[in-house]
Order: C-alpha cells, then structure tokens, then sequence
C-alpha cells in the first residue's frame, strides 16, 4: 500500500457578530479532507494529513523527507503558503525552495497529485499562483493567467473519456459537481474525466514520476453530498492512488 502525504483542505473563518450597538467575534476552523482519507485508509494506504497552517512550517524541505512518502497531493493550499514559510516571511531568512525540492523529487521518480478549490492551480483571484512556479512544469495540465473557476450551483456531470484502471468498475451516471477549474491538458497526456468538455482528470509523467490534476474538490461545496456518499467517491480515490503509487 502506499504512503500518502497530504498537505492543505483546512480553513479558519472569522466572523464578526453585530447585534445593535455591541458586536462581538468568533473564529470556526474546519477540515475538508475526512472523505478523501477514509477512502484510502479503508483499503490501507497509509495517509499523513498536514493541513494547511501546519504545512507552512512542516512540509518536506528536503528530498529525503518527500522520499518518506509514495505520493504527495496538494489540495486547496496556495503556493504562498509552501514558499513563504515563517522563518523567510517574518524573519527575513534564506530557506529551501520546497516547490523546487518537489518537483525536482517528482522528476527523480516521486509521485504529485494536486486536487482543485479555492487555492489550487490558480485559484480565486488567481491566488494561489501555481502557474508562477515550478509545479507548473510538473502538473499535466496549463493553467489560465488569471482566476480558474467555473462556478456550476445548476450542476455539470463528469464524463469518463478513457478507458483507464482509474475508473474501472465505477458504473452508471457520475453525480453532479458544483464547480471546477478550467484547465488545458498538455500534449502527451491522457485525459480521463471530463465535465461540459473540460478535462476534470488528466494523468501523465514528469521525469521518472507519474502525476495528475483533478480540477474540481475534496469536497463541498464543489462536491455535494451525493458525490461524497456515492460508492464512486471510494474507487476513484482508491484507484487513482493506486495508480500514482504503481511503478
């Protein structure tokens, strides 16, 4: 089984409260991998769960730290918070490159996946900026200049395009999705899934390591609950890791 590391898919939100003349704050902080990790520790991957704020400071900055893991995803975390750690943001200190450490890992054979939201590939207001960095070269995909997001609340369905294990034995009509990021699949790539002709799963190589972009989330509200809940949810999850993992 392989050894997944899992950085992003956590969020605080600030609220402020105003009731007259008072008002007062409260903070939440979520989670929004919970479906993604079951999945794979059901069939007994092993899954290492870094969200984003413990990321910014613990994500791998050396290749013998990424060689601990087979796969590395990246969902909804932008790249600021992977080159911007404390020590070079507040303190003004040289450190690693982790963007470069991971994609020089991934062409020595390591494996990438990165997962769509808010602050992937581009992301809303094109803040999360991974087409600025190296991981563009890595993913299979290019990446629009500015924000991605096709906002669905009608709900697109995913179509499988390829014949491919990824999606063996996943039958029937996909659940709807609410929203996704316009992507380009780049030549020499395979395109699994689309949604209204855009490629939602596209697998390919970079160097010695496999990698793939699934241009939509882990979750709501881009996946309702009827994705989440659908034994389909499971075997994609499971076999696209599976994949990545192969060698």
């Amino acid at each position: 089984m392989a050894r997944v590391l899992l950085a992003g898919e956590s969020w605080s939100t600030t609220s402020t409260h105003s009731k007259g003349f008072d008002s007062f704050i409260t903070t939440t902080y979520a989670e929004g991998a919970g479906s993604f990790i079951a999945a794979l520790e059901l069939i007994g991957h092993e899954v290492t769960f870094m969200p984003s704020h413990v990321a910014a400071d613990k994500f791998p900055s050396s290749s013998a730290e990424l060689d601990l893991y087979d796969v590395v995803v990246l969902s909804d975390i932008g790249s600021n918070t992977l080159l911007l750690s404390a020590s070079t943001f507040i303190k003004g200190q040289k450190q690693p490159n982790r963007l470069q450490i991971l994609s020089d890992w991934i062409e020595s054979g390591g494996n990438f996946l990165m997962v769509g939201g808010y602050l992937s590939f581009q992301g809303i207001e094109a803040k999360a900026n991974y087409r600025n960095t190296l991981i563009a070269n890595v993913l299979p995909i290019l990446m629009e200049q500015g924000d991605d997001r096709s906002e669905n609340p009608e709900g697109v369905f995913p179509k499988v395009v390829s014949d491919h294990n990824i999606v063996k034995n996943i039958e029937g009509n996909w659940p709807a999705i609410l929203g996704y990021q316009k992507l380009i699949a780049k030549p020499g790539t395979q395109v699994i899934l689309e949604v209204d002709g855009n490629p939602l799963l596209v697998i390919g190589s970079f160097g010695k390591g496999r990698v793939a972009a699934f241009a939509s989330d882990l979750g709501p509200h881009w996946i309702p609950n009827e994705f989440l809940e659908w034994h389909g949810f499971q075997t994609l999850w499971q076999q696209t890791i599976k994949w990545l993992s192969e060698k």
